[in-house]
């Protein structure tokens, strides 16, 4: 992490504004039933259908939620250790559900998961905002970080996706 970023103090102050934005693009976007791949993910190369792009997105919100979690409670100075890589079986698993499941679950799950971490972020104060963890390949993040990169921008990039296949 470089200097700046270690000495502001950090509150995700516009976190829930960008859920609640990209909440309302999903919210439309799963009523279609579009046909196709999507686009790979940024420097990614996974197309995937449109149920496999949610089944992910309503696995990835609680998985990140927990990790953040993980990393405030173990923070006492030392990076601690978070994350997975694309190749993580869970996140494989949880995507190929996508193949054999409504979409409405999906949705259902994932407006859940959104509802509790944007209950979950409110409560957090700038030390909890500012506690570091290691990514197994990004390297030191701080929970502003993780949460912004990892949630929200996931999220909006896999909106887009979606609208890629309309």
């Amino acid at each position: 992490m470089d200097e700046s970023t270690q000495s502001r103090m950090l509150d995700g102050t516009d976190f829930v504004a960008r859920l609640d934005d990209v909440e309302k693009r999903l919210d439309a976007l799963a009523a279609l039933t579009p046909a196709g791949l999507t686009e790979p993910d940024p420097g990614g190369t996974e197309r995937w259908e449109a149920g496999q792009v949610w089944a992910h997105m309503a696995e990835l919100v609680p998985y990140w939620h927990g990790e953040v979690k993980s990393i405030i409670a173990g923070y006492n100075g030392d990076p601690v250790p978070f994350g997975r890589t694309k190749e993580d079986a869970a996140r494989i698993a949880g995507i190929d559900l996508g193949r054999h499941a409504a979409v409405k679950l999906f949705h259902g799950r994932l407006h859940e998961g959104i509802a509790e971490l944007k209950r979950y972020l409110a409560a957090r104060t700038s030390p909890e905002w500012n506690a570091v963890g290691q990514h197994v390949t990004r390297g030191e993040m701080d929970v502003e970080a993780v949460v912004g990169r990892f949630v929200v921008a996931h999220l909006e990039e896999h909106a887009d996706q979606l609208d890629g296949l309309k």
